[in-house]
């Protein structure tokens, strides 16, 4: 994809297509104004003879507009001029783009960059554009036979910018959102496929293929023996029922000198049956998303790389299947952690703890600055947030306002939830040093309580993605979070922003 900037006005803008709104009560854009003045009032007259509506995400297709040079325009509504917010301006951009669904369009210019948004900038605004670009024409058809019917066929977006100083912030922004783009497709296309083809072998030799893509980035795979000899007793708990293989990815990006490294762990559960502690059958086909926090992180430390960010990242990624079988992990089993802690599991189908637990152990040995784990892990964070914010839980208040920030400015938004020893009792257990589960309530928060004993000393971070990593019904899929939100705190943590 190739991008560049515009300073000027949307009329003179030459190409294929021109993005311009139109507010309630006949305001118009700035783009929207200069094609009206250019055009003798074409765009006010349409707007009175109702051809055209104000209301936000409304859009219709203009051509052959006097004194307008681009072939076509897309007048979207905006809605009420002093509501126009981040989620607005990208619900108006992707309604401007649907009204384009089957065209050959190959460039667009997007005039509602040079609109006020609270809060925002030429920076962010280009950020958002080419990420919900890159997100309307998102489509996974790898497994479908035949020929599949493409989307727009997108190949320069132009964003339009009011001054020279803003062209400069505006193309740093194209350009970090085409490397977080990237990486959320990654992200996407790894929680698409289906368990039988993204196994935790298949995850293993992806973030390999990776290492041999990007300088700087090095992968190494432990295989089930490493693994145990390391003491990851807990992880390897999960895999016994399957005859898949467990791996142990660790990836390492060195661009920051001898700085300590943030750490990102991953749940990389690639099929999750519950085990012994059966789930239901409905919608049991979408445990193939259990993988999506290692999938996101591993597009993470992919986009740092593409990036070349002068920070440190290391990925530390368990992953395997959590299946049914003669030899499968029983409720009741004790198993001892990398830590050497005990742990009674009560419930095989909260799993992901247990392969987080040791390898949130592991990443000790790199002597992080930060670590920050990932996971599918609670179905009870989403029915505390659904599917909107990612639940954030940690002991420094100070690492959770940070993550929350990122995600604010991503527009990738969380929520932070409470830690406390009060729920970190209800992990207790009569045989062993805990339970690996609490009580129905709170479940959400114990879980980040069980993590949380054995991250003691470090500052850690826990995202609960169950809500936000993918959606069901007719557009099911994965959706590329929380790759936005960490891409933005390791861009702020390298001090790469403008």
């Amino acid at each position: 994809m190739e991008y560049f900037t515009t300073t000027s006005g949307a009329a003179r803008q030459t190409g294929q297509c021109v993005i311009v709104g139109v507010y309630e009560n006949g305001k118009l854009s700035r783009g929207a104004e200069d094609m009206d003045v250019a055009s003798h009032g074409a765009i006010r007259k349409l707007l009175k003879q109702g051809d055209l509506c104000d209301q936000l995400g409304s859009s219709r297709v203009l051509r052959n507009i006097e004194g307008v040079r681009a072939q076509r325009i897309v007048v979207v509504g905006l809605g009420d001029a002093n509501e126009l917010g981040v989620s607005q301006f990208r619900y108006a951009l992707r309604s401007a783009l649907d009204s384009l669904a089957g065209s050959k369009i190959k460039d667009i210019v997007n005039f509602l960059t040079l609109e006020d948004i609270e809060g925002s900038s030429a920076y962010y605004l280009a950020r958002y554009t080419v990420e919900t670009i890159h997100g309307k024409l998102y489509s996974f058809n790898n497994l479908k036979t035949g020929k599949t019917v493409g989307d727009i066929p997108v190949k320069k977006i132009g964003i339009a910018v009011a001054s020279r100083s803003d062209a400069t912030k505006a193309k740093l922004g194209a350009t970090h959102a085409d490397a977080i783009s990237q990486g959320m497709k990654l992200a996407r296309d790894l929680g698409n496929l289906p368990p039988n083809v993204c196994t935790p072998t298949y995850l293993a030799k992806t973030a390999q293929k990776l290492a041999n893509s990007h300088g700087g980035l090095q992968t190494k795979i432990l295989n089930e023996p490493e693994i145990r000899k390391l003491g990851m007793h807990s992880f390897l708990s999960v895999s016994n029922g399957s005859a898949e293989p467990a791996k142990l990815i660790v990836m390492q990006y060195k661009g920051g000198g001898k700085d300590k490294p943030v750490v990102l762990v991953g749940k990389g559960i690639t099929f999750d049956s519950g085990g012994i502690s059966l789930k239901p059958p409905p919608a049991m086909d979408e445990m193939k998303f259990d993988m999506c926090g290692a999938a996101s992180v591993i597009a993470a430390i992919a986009t740092v790389a593409i990036l070349k960010l002068p920070i440190n990242v290391n990925v530390v990624v368990p992953t395997c299947e959590n299946l049914p079988g003669g030899t499968a992990t029983r409720p009741g089993d004790i198993v001892e952690s990398m830590s050497g802690q005990t742990i009674e599991i009560l419930n095989t189908d909260a799993e992901g703890r247990l392969i987080l637990c040791d390898a949130l152990t592991y990443s000790r040995r790199f002597k992080p600055h930060t670590v920050i784990d990932v996971a599918t892990l609670t179905g009870a964070c989403v029915i505390a947030l659904g599917h909107y914010r990612t639940a954030v839980m940690s002991p420094s208040d100070d690492l959770a306002a940070k993550i929350t920030g990122a995600g604010i400015a991503a527009d990738d938004r969380c929520w932070q939830m409470p830690m406390g020893p009060e729920y970190e009792r209800l992990l207790r257990s009569n045989f062993a040093d805990m339970a690996n589960v609490g009580t129905r309530e709170g479940g959400a928060i114990t879980a980040a309580c069980f993590l949380g004993k054995f991250t003691k000393g470090l500052n850690w971070a826990h995202l609960d993605i169950a809500g936000t990593a993918s959606r069901s019904g007719v557009r099911k899929g994965a959706t590329g979070r929380p790759v936005p939100v960490l891409s933005e705190f390791l861009l702020r943590h390298a001090g790469a922003l403008p």
